[in-house]
């Protein structure tokens, strides 16, 4: 299955390596330990809605949307009502523990938690697996664009449409 790539995990630091199906436990077990910590030094909460929405999104490996989202909490008892998915989601992404993922409408952990960085994700058009990828060149280039505009760049996500390995393979 494909997923998110993490710094700290040995299958996810090459780069061709993005989409590869591997035991990916070890990185959601890190992951959500890292976004603990994070959560901590904030000062925010981590309550066990939120908590179980970064589980879900580390154990998918793929951009899932809210009602996935919800669909999996309910079947778990925390709620059917949509506010539950989606506040939690909303305060995953505004500590920097998770992206929406605009082309598909959906939201993937991030792969770089704690970490300042220029996400862009690498989208596949026929199984929608996604990959986080470094996008700091394209951000200065963006901004250099800007300021020359007199424009301040605050936030922006690139989003790249294609195909992964699997899917090139299979279309091949």
């Amino acid at each position: 299955m494909a997923h998110v790539t993490h710094s700290d995990c040995p299958g996810c630091l090459a780069p061709d390596l993005a989409f590869a199906a591997h035991d990916h436990a070890h990185c959601a077990t890190d992951a959500l330990t890292r976004a603990e910590t994070i959560i901590m030094a904030t000062g925010a909460r981590m309550t066990p809605v939120r908590k179980r929405v970064l589980e879900i999104l580390l154990e998918e490996h793929r951009a899932l949307g809210a009602y996935d989202v919800l669909a999996r909490l309910a079947a778990e008892g925390f709620g059917n009502q949509p506010p539950v998915a989606y506040r939690a989601l909303e305060f995953l992404v505004d500590q920097g523990l998770a992206h929406r993922i605009q082309r598909l409408n959906a939201f993937a952990a991030c792969a770089h938690m704690g970490e300042a960085h220029a996400p862009a994700f690498l989208i596949c058009r026929t199984c929608h697996s996604i990959a986080e990828a470094n996008a700091g060149p394209a951000r200065s280039a963006l901004e250099a664009e800007a300021k020359r505009s007199g424009f301040v760049l605050e936030r922006s996500t690139i989003e790249a449409l294609g195909l992964c390995p699997n899917c090139r393979e299979a279309v091949a």
